[in-house]
């Protein structure tokens, strides 16, 4: 018995030997670019958590607590070259609150995320330069102070890493700014406030003066003016306190040649190295790495294999990284997005049997290839006579020469009494150009309150008569909307031209000295831009005329717009009659096609909810309802197959199994998205990121329920993909007329008030902003 007992003995210790063979072969592969000492050498536990000390080839150390192959929890990482990291850990990445400290002196303490400085932190340079704020991806980003190292002070709110937005700027000579900041100068109405008791009140632009503005003066005198760096486009009146007498003799440019020399803008001291720039990849993400089937697992006798850092760099193994190409960096790197399932398997996620027994509609996301939207009108095209009188009106209106104009417009600019019609006969005349086509008559709508609106839009003169008046035709949209408008877009897609009827031209004309201070008081506003008002009139018995307005294209973008919604808040008739591999780029959905939330940085979505309230007060007090937010879906990545990539999943309620769920069910691992990712490799994609233009953001999945028609938002599956997005507000052209008001007793009785497009323009804004900002969400 004892003999027999001792065979079982040998036999489990001989099977216990080769085990741990096989998991010492095991980690010697994953741990290929690392020594590890002070722990044994067998492989962790999964979810086993204790501390570790580890020294890695290039001579970093890691000492703190360790799980799954990774730091898990606190710990402290010293680099070789001094830099040293100390607070929390989320496998293998710092995540949480920490402090990292440079061979310098300089400092950051605060939170991370993923590797990145991003939350609430504070920055202490080498040379005492101090800001204290809110971060995103290693920017300061939201509401912060700064002490620079000569003395400076600012606080006030940042985007991008600049001052931007409301701030307050105090030099060490006690000069002081109060006001509006862009892009780290001072833009748009502020007040400076010198030492001497001077100050200037109004208008800035790039850091100076420009518009109106007053200048006061310690005793009381003041000048009111226009003011510019260029001396011809200044004007304004002095006026002398009572106790100044005699000449004055003062020249507004100086200002700007003497006043404003002591109030330069302090760079500040950059950063040399970011956290995420230090950070390696563990073991454990390596693991995952070998699931991908984009990844290149390294072979058992590489004795440095490389890997990817979190941003971006190929490690060589022995300590040294180099940059991979574009194209390495997306599909090596840990921070790719998930590997697709097979397509069975993918579809399954969202017709579970779990779900179909809830009462979900399932959804299959399916890309088609993008195409160009429109007809060019060429010669034979029955509006190719009335391109060519656009053309041909357009260069003569924004041609001709026209004063220098302030941006305070009098009231006699908006007057819609005065009826000039240009003459346009097929031989030229003294003002018009000979023209193949036949003769007409054209009008402008308050054209100096249209240019002064381009001006504002920074629309360049020259390169709107190319884009409209060019050698290129225009394209004409398929079919004419709902409200039997037709619809052109210029070559270069950067401009849309919409045909009206004549009592939207009056609608228009009539808000035009509300919407022309609502987009100067408002520079975010997601209104529709409208650059120019004008009508043809044909020649011959119909004397028939046609009025169009010009607007800028929303879509005038590199990014493919895969997906497109018309969202106006009702759901009677807001449903498109088409199945999936029906849809492609040029489809607009509605509101019951909606299958998303989209969900925005804090302080992007703060700043879209404060602009969708004050836009949706503008149209309500001039009595606008039956608008919609346009929304434009770039999926930032698209499989072969042509269904859209996911890019981290979420525990929302309904089960969503993914490809790198580990064996405890986890499938929170947070992960940086490929959108911020981008943006941090390309500062400058930052600087076309405006509100409702580039936008990154995360699409939430969602299901609405079947057996409940009229839900507007579905279900959320915590199935997310990386977007751009694009929206503005369009179709404010139409008030609440007798019309409207007999379309809303007519369909009442059939169906219920709340559900229809036509309702007061107070009932139609609150519903609106209530649908809009459930399908907006924060990012948290």
């Amino acid at each position: 018995m004892n003999k027999e007992f001792s065979g079982i003995l040998k036999a489990c210790r001989d099977f216990t030997v080769k085990k741990a063979t096989a998991k010492k072969r095991a980690k010697n592969i994953i741990f290929a670019t690392m020594s590890v000492a002070h722990v044994d050498d067998d492989l962790d536990a999964p979810g086993e958590v204790y501390y570790a000390e580890k020294i890695l080839n290039n001579g970093d150390i890691y000492t703190g607590k360790w799980s799954d192959n990774c730091p898990n929890g606190q710990g402290k990482y010293l680099w070789s070259d001094g830099c040293m990291y100390v607070g929390d850990w989320v496998k293998g990445k710092t995540m949480g609150k920490g402090k990292f400290s440079w061979p310098s002196g300089a400092t950051y303490e605060g939170k991370f995320k993923n590797g990145y400085m991003d939350g609430e932190g504070t920055y202490t340079g080498c040379s005492n330069d101090t800001y204290r704020g809110s971060w995103v991806i290693n920017m300061k980003h939201g509401k912060g102070t700064r002490d620079y190292v000569n003395g400076d002070h600012y606080e006030g709110e940042w985007r991008r890493g600049q001052p931007d937005g409301q701030g307050r700027y105090q030099w060490i000579n006690g000069n002081q700014y109060i006001g509006q900041w862009r892009n780290g100068k001072m833009n748009g109405n502020g007040t400076m406030i010198w030492a001497s008791g001077n100050r200037y009140d109004g208008s800035w632009e790039d850091g100076f003066p420009k518009g109106n503005g007053t200048f006061r003066w310690a005793d009381g005198s003041f000048y009111v003016g226009i003011w510019s760096k260029d001396s011809r486009e200044q004007s304004g009146t002095y006026y002398p306190s009572g106790s100044r007498t005699g000449t004055f003799d003062w020249d507004p440019q100086d200002v700007y040649s003497n006043d404003l020399l002591g109030c330069q803008i302090s760079p500040g001291e950059r950063i040399s190295a970011y956290p995420s720039q230090k950070m390696v990849t563990w073991p454990c993400e390596g693991e995952f790495l070998q699931k991908l089937p984009i990844a290149k697992t390294p072979k058992a006798n590489s004795a440095r294999p490389k890997r990817n850092s979190v941003d971006g760099r190929l490690s060589n193994g022995d300590g040294s990284y180099s940059w991979g190409s574009e194209t390495d960096a997306a599909s090596n790197s840990v921070y790719s997005e998930q590997p697709r399932e097979s397509s069975e398997e993918s579809r399954s996620i969202r017709t579970d049997d779990s779900d179909n027994s809830r009462g979900f509609q399932p959804h299959c996301i399916k890309i088609q290839p993008n195409k160009k939207p429109g007809t060019t009108i060429s010669k034979g095209h029955k509006n190719y006579d009335l391109m060519l009188n656009l053309q041909l009106g357009i260069r003569h209106s924004v041609g001709r020469p026209a004063p220098a104009t302030s941006l305070d417009l009098r009231a006699t600019a908006f007057d819609t009494k005065e009826k000039v019609w240009t003459k346009f006969p097929t031989e030229g005349s003294k003002h018009t150009p000979p023209h193949q086509s036949c003769e007409f008559k054209w009008k402008d709508y308050c054209p100096l309150v249209f240019r002064t609106l381009r001006k504002l839009f920074k629309v360049d003169p020259a390169d709107y008569m190319i884009s409209i008046c060019g050698n290129d035709a225009l394209r004409e949209l398929s079919s004419p909307g709902k409200s039997g408008s037709f619809f052109y877009l210029t070559n270069d897609d950067k401009y849309m031209i919409k045909t009206l009827k004549k009592a939207e031209v009056k609608v228009l004309l009539g808000m035009l000295p509300a919407y022309y201070n609502h987009v100067r008081a408002f520079e975010n506003t997601l209104v529709t831009k409208f650059f120019g008002l004008h009508c043809v009139k044909l020649t011959g018995p119909a004397q028939k005329k046609v009025r169009f307005v010009i607007m800028g294209n929303l879509f005038c973008t590199e990014y493919a717009i895969h997906r497109r919604f018309d969202l106006k808040g009702s759901s009677h008739g807001r449903v498109t009659e088409k199945s999936e591999s029906q849809i492609d780029s040029t489809t607009t959905l509605k509101d019951l096609d909606l299958n998303f939330i989209f969900r925005l940085q804090k302080i992007w979505f703060q700043e879209f909810c404060r602009q969708v309230d004050r836009d949706c007060d503008f149209l309500e007090q001039e009595r606008i309802m039956d608008y919609s937010l346009l929304v434009g879906v770039h999926f930032r990545e698209v499989s072969g197959s042509g269904e859209p990539v996911t890019t981290e999943t979420r525990n929302s309620g309904v089960r969503t199994p993914t490809a790198n769920a580990d064996q405890s069910g986890d499938v929170s691992t947070p992960r940086i998205s490929r959108a911020d990712m981008d943006l941090l490799f390309d500062p400058s994609g930052w600087a076309s990121i405006r509100l409702g233009i580039n936008m990154p953001a995360k699409a939430e999945l969602t299901v609405r329920r079947s057996d409940f028609e009229a839900q507007l938002v579905g279900e959320p599956t915590g199935q997310y993909y990386d977007v751009i997005v694009f929206f503005s507000i369009i179709d404010i052209l139409q008030n609440y007329d007798i019309s409207k008001k007999l379309e809303h007793a007519y369909k009442a009785f059939q169906y219920d008030p709340i559900s229809i497009s036509a309702v007061d323009p107070k009932q139609y804004s609150k519903r609106f902003r209530d649908f809009i900002l459930q399908v907006f969400a924060e990012d948290t």
